[in-house]
């Protein structure tokens, strides 16, 4: 072997810098954050459709369903770069792809539940209990 390619090699292996795990950990905890969120936007839609009169949201409704979802592509796509930004890519992909999976779980549930409405007079929520007076 050549003394400059074994010096070119030692140079190489010893400019390479280690993955910052306590960075992976972190982008990990905000897309965890992030699939909560969504999904938790998610089921807000499908309440908020059963309460609603005609299956149409209210405004804050509506609006406290986007800015979770804001919130959501906000933080994942900070938490991406930061692992980008890292060369983390298995964290990176891994992440991205468990996130993209569960989410379209969640779209798939929404626009079932959706397209199924509730016969009139049925609902699709929790019944009320029995009360002594009503049976």
């Amino acid at each position: 072997m050549d003394a400059a390619f074994v010096t070119f090699v030692a140079d190489v292996s010893a400019t390479a810098k280690p993955v910052n795990l306590w960075g992976a950990l972190g982008c990990a905890v905000a897309y965890s954050a992030a699939l909560l969120a969504t999904l938790d936007a998610f089921a807000d839609l499908i309440l908020a459709r059963d309460d609603a009169p005609a299956g149409k949201l209210t405004p804050a409704v509506g609006l406290k369903f986007g800015s979770k979802l804001a919130a959501a592509a906000i933080a994942v796509v900070a938490a991406g770069i930061v692992l980008a930004l890292d060369a983390n890519w298995f964290a990176f992909f891994a992440l991205t792809i468990a996130f993209a999976v569960v989410v379209a779980i969640g779209v798939v549930v929404l626009l079932r539940h959706a397209s199924h409405p509730p016969a009139m007079g049925e609902s699709r929520g929790i019944t009320p209990l029995p009360t002594e007076g009503n049976p």
